[in-house]
């Protein structure tokens, strides 16, 4: 399980994150809501290590992992995908995907092959350059990636962003496959609530850098979500 607990982070003066504390357990999806600008992808950036936090703790799986490196934390099985997918354009997929080997001892750094059993349209890409692929494309490459290293925490940053339908429900599918198997903890931002009550156990919503509103998706009224979302 991943532990947040009352989390601050400032960018210079300005305090994005404002107590912040959830839980993210395995086997569950957990979904982050907010309007643009509210601290949903600082959030992530700091459970990720990407941010080192002003005050709080962060947990995982029992250890405090507060003062963690992104690579330390990586090789602990926690892997981002980041918002606008950030794949390496002059790679082509196959070396996209086998950046991924970073954190995996040798005996481990293959591709398996349900990768493509998951994203099929990526087995006949391999030597296309990342650049190349289309917006839909490009994301499932990048979930992919995320998937090589093994994660047992696995961080989506607003994965339907720019995506045509078709790939949003391909990725939906992705999703629910694996927070079935139990193995991992899945942390998502989004901005759609439709998208989310279909994946999501547990929701989580911000606004201006605090969270207003969490607990069980089922036990939330509908109606003050969407409003809170409203912009």
């Amino acid at each position: 399980m991943l532990t947040v607990e009352g989390v601050d982070l400032h960018y210079g003066a300005a305090r994005a994150l404002k107590q912040v504390s959830l839980t993210a357990p395995r086997g569950a999806v957990t979904c982050i809501l907010g309007r643009n600008g509210v601290g949903k992808t600082s959030l992530l950036r700091v459970v990720c290590g990407q941010h080192k936090v002003s005050a709080g703790r962060i947990t995982w799986d029992g250890e405090d992992i507060t003062t963690l490196p992104p690579w330390e934390r990586a090789r602990r099985g926690i892997c981002s995908v980041p918002q606008g997918r950030d794949v390496f354009p002059l790679l082509t997929v196959q070396e996209n995907l086998e950046t991924g080997f970073g954190v995996l001892p040798r005996r481990e750094r293959r591709i398996p092959n349900e990768v493509f059993d998951l994203f099929p349209v990526l087995r006949g890409m391999l030597r296309r350059r990342g650049g190349d692929l289309s917006g839909g494309q490009q994301q499932q490459l990048a979930i992919a990636r995320a998937l090589i290293m093994r994660p047992k925490l696995l961080v989506l940053d607003e994965p339907t962003e720019g995506i045509q339908p078709s790939i949003i429900k391909d990725i939906g599918r992705v999703i629910t496959l694996l927070r079935s198997r139990g193995e991992m903890a899945i942390l998502l931002v989004e901005q759609y609530f439709d998208f989310a009550r279909e994946l999501a156990q547990s929701v989580v919503i911000m606004d201006r850098g605090e969270v207003v509103l969490a607990g069980p998706l089922e036990q939330l009224d509908e109606a003050d979500v969407r409003r809170r979302l409203t912009v």
